[in-house]
């Protein structure tokens, strides 16, 4: 076991509860995605995983030891990728590498065998010379990446590492993190707003809302928990907020969410409400109508009401 929380408590100002009673575990060598709404507690759960804050009741161990903050062994073995990019654009790549890598007490001969596996696992061997200023956002991702991964972590938290960038930037960096846990014992945790990112790599997957863990599992477990419901997705001109409510009063509907301009409708298995769901959407111009097979997104929506992105607003 990599790291272990239990029935971790975590208050903020006001004795607003920001983790409530967790229950967490990463294994060596797996990838466990960490879902939820902005607020959920994940940005908490992770800062108290590394060490970056304290907790009020519960226990945190990480790699069997007791993590309090203090324990410089504990923290030497992990890699933090922070949402934000945090190299230095008026050094180079090679000399940001550099810089980090003697933060991480890497010296000499190990530290440069360490930029150059580094630069070639993030595609920026021939450009380490230049400054990051010049880079795209996809390639100051991965140098920021990189800078996290010098001193060979065991264990890898990757918080909304693909925020902001182009798609071929994503595959590259959803590739690497497959390629990382697939040659390595390394255990990784990824938060993402981008659900099928989570669903794509991850081994296993918590759902977190409100401070404490909603459902767990496999994603084809977590699927399981829908399964037999009915996807029901229509797209339309200027979907309505006012619009959900009515949807939901439908007898048989379980679920409604807009996403972007489509309606996201999850009901009942063997229920056949279209025709009043079309009646309720009778002013609003219909695009397209269509059923799909359950996924991972659909079983947030279930959960939390919400689809990922609404909870980015």
């Amino acid at each position: 076991m990599i790291v272990k929380l239990k029935d971790v408590i975590k208050r903020y100002q006001g004795n607003r509860l920001a983790l409530d009673y967790l229950d967490l575990e990463i294994q060596k060598g797996e990838v466990v995605g960490l879902l939820g709404p902005n607020g959920a507690g994940k940005t908490t759960a992770i800062n108290a995983i590394v060490g970056l804050i304290d907790v009020d009741e519960g226990s945190i161990e990480v790699f069997g030891q007791k993590q309090n903050g203090s324990n410089r062994d504990v923290r030497k073995r992990i890699g933090l990728v922070t949402q934000e990019v945090t190299v230095y654009e008026d050094l180079s790549a090679y000399e940001n590498l550099l810089f980090f890598g003697k933060l991480y007490g890497l010296r000499k001969e190990n530290l440069n065998r360490r930029i150059q596996e580094v630069a070639k696992l993030i595609g920026l061997e021939d450009r380490l010379h230049e400054l990051p200023k010049r880079y795209s956002g996809g390639m100051k991702r991965r140098l920021n990446i990189g800078c996290a991964l010098l001193h060979e972590p065991e264990l890898i938290i990757m918080d909304e590492p693909t925020v902001g960038i182009d798609p071929q930037s994503r595959n590259y960096i959803l590739e690497f993190v497959k390629e990382i846990a697939k040659n390595t014992n390394t255990a990784i945790i990824y938060t993402s707003h981008y659900i099928e990112e989570v669903q794509l790599i991850s081994d296993r997957v918590y759902i977190i809302d409100q401070g404490h863990i909603i459902a767990k599992g496999t994603v084809k477990e977590l699927i399981e928990k829908i399964k037999g419901d009915q996807v029901t997705l229509i797209e339309v001109k200027h979907p309505l907020e006012e619009s959900i409510q009515k949807i939901k009063g439908v007898s048989g509907v379980k679920e409604v969410a807009i996403d972007k301009n489509t309606y996201q409708i999850i009901t009942e298995a063997h229920v056949n409400q279209l025709d009043k769901i079309l009646n309720i959407l009778a002013s609003q111009t219909i695009v397209n109508i269509q059923n799909q097979q359950s996924n991972l997104e659909d079983v947030f929506l279930m959960l939390t009401g919400k689809t990922l992105r609404d909870s980015e607003v």
